[in-house]
């Protein structure tokens, strides 16, 4: 593993332990380098996701842009990390164990606004606002209706 300090391309495992919801593994590192300590995390992979965006683009699925979007509507919500990264190892295992290598960027952003709901009424209503593009006031007070039914 390189190191994120010094590019030196060897480093050592101080520590290995399962992340929380056991879907991945935390390796503590240090540089045998410079010394300098950081942390990875490995996860299973089943196969190349491809994500299907509009007009036929394709690009690969990137869990980090997953946990990025959740993450942004979610902030100053509380709602802790832990919970973050739980609902997007959620989606990605929906994703994987579909039988599906290419997956509509709008399976994905129902299966984001399913997770929200559950998880913080802001925070869905902030990613709605932006996954179903909202242009006015109105556009907030219709869907804000349906949520608490």
């Amino acid at each position: 593993m390189r190191c994120p300090f010094c590019a030196h391309e060897n480093s050592q495992v101080k520590d290995s332990r399962p992340t929380e919801d056991g879907s991945s593994i935390r390796r503590r590192r240090q540089c045998e380098d410079c010394g300098a300590r950081f942390t990875t995390f490995e996860r299973v992979q089943l196969r190349e996701l491809i994500v299907v965006k509009s007009e036929d683009r394709r690009e690969a699925f990137d869990r980090a842009k997953l946990e990025r979007s959740i993450a942004i509507a979610c902030r100053k919500r509380p709602v802790p990390p832990e919970r973050i990264e739980r609902l997007a190892s959620s989606i990605q295992r929906q994703i994987e164990t579909s039988g599906e290598s290419e997956t509509p960027s709008a399976r994905i952003g129902e299966l984001v606004m399913e997770g929200l709901k559950g998880l913080d009424p802001v925070a869905y209503i902030r990613f709605a606002s932006v996954y179903k593009d909202f242009r006015e006031a109105k556009d907030f007070e219709d869907f804000a209706g349906t949520v608490s039914e």
